[in-house]
């Protein structure tokens, strides 16, 4: 009955939905103070909008014109009446803004999740977001005799033929994996039910001798690390002269459904460090992990740790949480009642749709994502360029019912893997045990796991701890390849054992550097190097010959 529930209402949870209005509204109609304080800020905004619609004299003096919300940029919203309507519109989101939070007595998760929903009721209403009270369409429908209306219903046609069809959006098929992305040559030397092991063609005579290991995430396919020539990670490290591996993970369908959180420890990070480790003999391994692969990657190093294992020689992570106190916007889907309906939802399919978690990060980020799209490609009638981190975007995987249950309870629910309950084979593990030294990489603008939050390893593991914060969202700070124009990062390290900066310490003492924090991360791994360069590894070995071509193809599976 709840799957069904689920169903009808995208997985979002009424009942989540209704307690947190409940508190809100029944601590709102016992605060008198905050409720005259949002009729005077009511009354102080219709005062406002009334002065700016009322016409004034030319010679009368002007205030200094602010900054325009960029919504509203362009200078036909300062025209009347779109001046008064788009105000109005700013005015309401201000209110609303304020009704929905600093209410005392309401719990922060109900606040965020009643501040979310209003934010995404305000935006729907947006006159920017209809024809009639946008002077740029307007504009543009007079000059082109309404040939732009016809064209965007073109587009919204076959954008709903696409869904309809499962069809990945307009402009995908110019981006194939294998030819101009995800084409950095290697082969795949290891494959088990879960994972392909990737291992690239080296470009350089001498290499350094140990190899790197990179845990992507599972919820996208690996190659945002290898996108197009010009900004995969993956081919500029092997140009470094780094020895390059890299987990495919498989798109999990109904006979993954019983895999947990040990099967991809013991199937993903383990059983990919025994094949390099037989390819790369008597060398430890530089692991990197990205996103939810860093928090996959930091729990194996805990549990290596524990187990007296020696087998990693630093630990990169991009983007990762480790404490989920703090695990940014994506924290208004997860309560005990949402979990409670996915779970029902999952038991019923196996596994977590891949349009599921689409849909929640693009109502996390609605005007971008969804409202300014609509508008420019049906509105407008332009459609935007398809680039290649757009096309990966759309290349979306699913998820284990078991798995990822564990994972939203255990951490980011629970927090397990901080508060030192995490089990790993029924034993707990914690950060604290880990000493090899720690690489961490984290974003300005990061939605999905904010800087800050990243930044909590320092107090969870006394190892020597690089912290680099860069310019950029979750995907767009880390595909950030040298000479792209306008990056920058801050850079500070913590000696082993170091005294605890806090993040607003960190953000005046780190020095700003110009340009990619590639290179920077390249020479941090050279440094750590047990010696000279070596000649390249044979690209597989007895015990692990060469099964295919990369990028193999686990990364195709729809």
């Amino acid at each position: 009955m709840l799957a069904g529930l689920a169903k009808m209402t995208h997985s979002l949870s009424p009942m989540s939905l209704s307690l947190a209005g409940i508190d809100w509204a029944g601590h709102l109609a016992f605060a008198p103070g905050k409720r005259l304080e949002l009729f005077s800020l009511g009354l102080e905004q219709m005062q406002q909008l009334w002065q700016n619609a009322l016409p004034r004299p030319t010679d009368a003096p002007q205030a200094p014109a602010a900054k325009p919300d960029r919504r509203f940029a362009d200078p036909a919203w300062q025209q009347w009446p779109f001046n008064v309507t788009s105000q109005a519109f700013l005015n309401t989101e201000t209110w609303w803004k304020s009704a929905t939070q600093n209410l005392p007595g309401v719990s922060k998760h109900h606040e965020d999740v009643v501040s979310f929903m209003a934010r995404q009721g305000v935006d729907m209403l947006s006159p920017g977001n209809y024809p009639l009270t946008n002077p740029v369409v307007l504009q543009k429908t007079m000059e082109t005799g309404g040939a732009n209306l016809q064209q965007g219903m073109l587009n919204f046609l076959d954008d709903l033929g696409r869904t309809s069809q499962g069809l990945p959006p307009a402009g995908t098929e110019d981006y194939v994996v294998g030819k101009n992305i995800a084409a950095t040559p290697g082969k795949v030397v290891y494959r088990n039910r879960l994972i392909e092991l990737i291992q690239y063609s080296p470009t350089t005579d001498k290499v350094q001798p140990e190899p790197v290991l990179i845990v992507p995430a599972w919820i996208m396919k690996y190659y945002i690390l290898d996108l197009s020539a010009h900004n995969s990670l993956i081919k500029y490290m092997v140009s470094q002269g780094h020895t390059v591996f890299c987990i495919s993970w498989k798109n999990p369908g109904v006979d993954e459904a019983t895999l947990c959180m040990d099967d991809y420890l013991a199937l993903g990070v383990e059983a990919a460090l025994d094949a390099i480790n037989a390819i790369v003999p008597k060398q430890k391994v530089h692991a990197a992990g990205y996103c939810l692969g860093g928090t996959l990657l930091s729990i194996a190093n805990a549990a290596m740790a524990r187990d007296g294992q020696d087998r990693l020689a630093s630990m990169t992570l991009f983007t990762a949480q480790t404490d989920f106190t703090e695990p940014g916007q994506l924290a208004l889907f997860i309560d005990d009642s949402q979990l409670a309906m996915l779970e029902a939802q999952m038991r019923e399919t196996g596994y977590l749709q891949a349009g599921q978690m689409v849909g929640a990060f693009q109502l996390l980020n609605s005007y971008d994502m969804l409202w300014s799209r609509m508008v420019s490609e049906y509105l407008l009638g332009e459609r935007g360029k398809m680039i290649d981190l757009m096309a990966w975007n759309a290349d979306a995987t699913r998820m284990p019912a078991l798995m990822h249950a564990q994972y939203l309870r255990r951490l980011f629910l629970n927090n397990d893997l901080a508060g030192g309950r995490y089990p790993v084979r029924g034993k707990p593990v914690v950060m604290a045990d880990v000493r090899t030294p720690i690489f961490c990489v984290a974003t300005y603008t990061d939605h999905v796991a904010p800087w800050r939050s990243v930044y909590k390893l320092h107090y969870m593991t006394p190892a020597e701890l690089t912290f680099v914060l860069t310019k950029g969202g979750h995907n767009a700070g880390i595909v950030s390849e040298p000479g792209r124009k306008n990056r920058h990062y801050q850079i500070l390290k913590r000696e082993v054992g170091g005294q605890y900066l806090s993040h607003e310490d960190w953000l005046q003492q780190a020095p700003r550097e110009e340009g990619s924090w590639w290179p920077t991360w390249s020479n941090w791994l050279k440094e750590r190097s047990s010696g000279p360069a070596v000649t390249p590894p044979t690209l597989g070995s007895k015990d692990y010959p060469v099964l295919m071509d990369a990028p193999g193809e686990y990364v195709l599976e729809k």
